[in-house]
């Protein structure tokens, strides 16, 4: 009973994150019935529980190739995705298996969280609390991506990216978030790369 009562908690806050970071969205049953990047975390949940499970990484595998069917959102059943994540639109969106998502991200459509290498073990990035990553986003590779950082639409991350930084560009090119305590100098409002 514990159990359901922490899905369904974690299912309400996954809706009222979409609710607050997406500005079109009317309520939390237009989320529930029609929102994919919301429908894709949901089936993640249970495919990375099955995941874990001994015997049944064969089933949370179908079931996470069926949620990218479904969706066009693909998130491997080893991925680790923290609460809040809201993916928008969606579509294109690639999570490798050792991905770690922090609490509270945004993501849009078409980023990806992959790997530069072939070898076992970690070969995917960390994104911490609060980031936001814009659409078209390739993050490459075991590296880590600090807490509130923001990193601009079709932006090519080979490197780690500070906590507070924004990073834009191919590759990318890191500064302060505007108005941070790192912040120096004047940027551009980093709305327009998000």
């Amino acid at each position: 009973m514990a159990g359901l009562r922490l899905a369904l908690t974690v299912a309400l806050e996954d809706l009222r994150a979409a609710h607050q970071q997406d500005p079109s969205a009317r309520s939390l049953v237009e989320i529930a019935l029609g929102y994919p990047g919301v429908h894709a975390v949901w089936i993640h949940r249970v495919s990375h529980w099955l995941w874990q499970r001994p015997g049944l990484r064969l089933p949370a595998r179908l079931l996470s190739q069926a949620s990218r069917f479904l969706t066009g959102i693909e998130i491997h059943p080893g991925a680790r995705l923290g609460r809040r994540l809201f993916i928008d639109h969606g579509m294109g969106v690639v999570i490798g298996e050792t991905a770690e998502v922090g609490d509270d991200v945004l993501l849009f459509h078409g980023v990806t969280l992959g790997g530069r290498s072939m070898r076992k073990g970690k070969r995917h990035p960390t994104l911490g609390d609060h980031v936001t990553v814009g659409a078209g986003a390739k993050i490459l590779g075991p590296l880590s991506i600090g807490a509130r950082a923001q990193i601009g639409a079709n932006a090519v991350v080979i490197s780690d990216v500070p906590a507070d930084h924004l990073a834009v560009g191919i590759p990318v090119r890191i500064r302060p978030l505007p108005g941070s305590a790192q912040d120096g100098a004047e940027f551009d409002d980093p709305a327009i790369y998000i």
